[in-house]
């Protein structure tokens, strides 16, 4: 059987690695200016791994483990990274790098969905997640995933009314991230809806590296979304 926590972080740190690619490839298009550019380079590692160190404290601390009100998972890992998203993207809506980037990289990011997904059905043989969640139950996300290559090379091939398919096609990624979190905050805090009386999940899911999902997998696909939103609505 796979080991899917070490999935989890091995996911996890080649996708820290796409984004600090893709990110100095940017600087380098965006600053000409050398000590700028190193400047911004450090700025990004530096951002990239303390988060990352952030969600291991905070996945190996068992303060996740309460899942009673109000949600931890929440309050220490969601609304902070979408907070950061939120902040960051708007104050650098009118920043000319937003539109140095590639907008078929934003789009063939997705594609690592269809790897997490892969992992959830692993989890739930290990008995960590329920099967509601996965593309066993009602969790859709890896057949959207399957839908990045081609959306992405429709962008890159720059075909007719390429901007306005992309751009649906973000709205709805995003509309499948709700969906995912409305299934997993009512499986954990809702099991009736399910037919259960106690959470679906047990106390194994708060700790490290499961926290990796709600912490920086999730938040970084909804942060590509709304930047490749952004710089489609932008052209």
């Amino acid at each position: 059987m796979i080991n899917s926590e070490s999935g989890y972080i091995a996911l996890s740190f080649v996708m820290n690695a796409i984004l600090f690619l893709v990110g100095i490839s940017t600087i380098h298009t965006s600053f000409a200016n050398n000590a700028q550019r190193k400047s911004k380079k450090v700025t990004l590692l530096i951002g990239l791994v303390l988060w990352q160190i952030y969600i291991l404290i905070i996945g190996k601390s068992g303060i996740l483990q309460d899942f009673s009100f109000p949600p931890r998972v929440l309050i220490f890992l969601v609304f902070p990274a979408f907070l950061f998203t939120a902040v960051f993207l708007i104050s650098n809506r009118n920043k000319a790098w937003i539109h140095n980037i590639l907008p078929h990289w934003l789009i063939f990011y997705q594609t690592f969905r269809i790897t997490i997904e892969s992992l959830f059905v692993f989890s739930v043989a290990k008995g960590i997640l329920p099967e509601l969640v996965t593309i066993k139950g009602y969790n859709f996300d890896m057949l959207f995933a399957c839908t990045a290559p081609i959306v992405g090379y429709y962008v890159y091939r720059k075909k007719s009314n390429y901007r306005s398919l992309a751009l649906i096609w973000n709205y709805l990624g995003l509309a499948v991230i709700a969906s995912i979190i409305f299934l997993f905050v009512t499986a954990i805090y809702f099991p009736q809806l399910y037919g259960g009386e106690i959470s679906l999940f047990p106390k194994e899911f708060g700790l490290y590296p499961y926290p990796l999902v709600p912490g920086f997998l999730m938040p970084s696909a909804v942060f590509m979304h709304v930047l490749s939103i952004m710089q489609l609505r932008k052209e």
